[in-house]
């Protein structure tokens, strides 16, 4: 599926399909293409999916945290989408999703959470990651993945362009320390929206138990399981993961009227 980038409103995004809307939301070292696999299925199925470039390292260092780029996913809703939308979000990207679904539950319908930041996580570390050192950039990024395999040279080689370049690097960790102090657990009781979280057994980022804390915190919360799966299971699984999420989406009604 090739990605075609639209700009718009001082946005950058993807969009595809028609229908129901669905907004998808990045990680801290993700790509839109993480989600090529959902975009592609649910796009024919009745749901219009945008995928906003996140202003991660485009921000001065001041904005580089959780508030400022979740304030920028809700004018995004309402300047692109114009409707309220499904929400899905794959680690720092799913704890943006619970901020704006948090401040702003008039712009969510419905809320997906995978390896999502907010309560608990393990990173590159507090420290400055190791520049200049391929081998422990391939290390740390094949940990987050139950297959190491699913680290391909490409997504490596992005990663390691990252922390190699000190204004990225610095904002890395900038944000990094922000979605560690911008903890969730005391607003889970107030988040009323369905929310799905969709999680892998073997996720050595956010653990299994974060999962389950999010699930026991939140009030219509929905917890399923995925084996042999690491952080990104929209990513080592997209098959089961699009199954999963187009089940929840049909149980709650959250489902186009085919």
């Amino acid at each position: 599926m090739l990605l075609k980038l639209k700009k718009s409103k001082k946005f950058s995004y993807i969009e595809e399909g028609e229908g129901t809307p669905i907004v998808l939301l990045h990680g801290l070292m993700g790509e839109l293409s993480n989600f090529g696999s959902l975009m592609q299925f649910f796009s024919k199925q009745g749901y219009k999916i945008f995928a906003p470039e996140l202003p991660i390292y485009s921000y001065p260092l001041l904005n580089t945290n959780v508030s400022s780029i979740a304030k920028f996913v809700a004018r995004f809703i309402k300047e692109i989408v114009q409707e309220p939308a499904i929400l899905v979000g794959n680690s720092l990207g799913g704890h943006l999703g619970l901020v704006v679904t948090h401040k702003h539950p008039e712009l969510v319908k419905g809320l997906c959470l995978t390896g999502s930041s907010g309560l608990y996580e393990k990173s590159f570390g507090e420290t400055f990651p190791k520049r200049g050192n391929y081998d422990y950039v391939l290390k740390k990024t094949q940990e987050v993945f139950y297959d190491p395999a699913v680290a391909t040279k490409e997504i490596v080689d992005d990663v390691f362009e990252t922390v190699n370049d000190r204004k990225k690097a610095i904002k890395t960790l900038y944000i990094a320390r922000s979605a560690i102090k911008h903890n969730m657990k005391n607003d889970l009781k107030d988040i009323f929206t369905p929310v799905c979280l969709i999680w892998g057994k073997q996720d050595n980022v956010t653990p299994p138990e974060v999962a389950v804390e999010f699930n026991e915190g939140l009030p219509n919360a929905s917890l399923y399981w995925i084996d042999k799966c690491g952080h990104a299971p929209m990513m080592e699984h997209p098959e089961l993961f699009n199954e999963l999420l187009e089940k929840w989406l049909i149980e709650k009604q959250l489902a186009p009227v085919k």
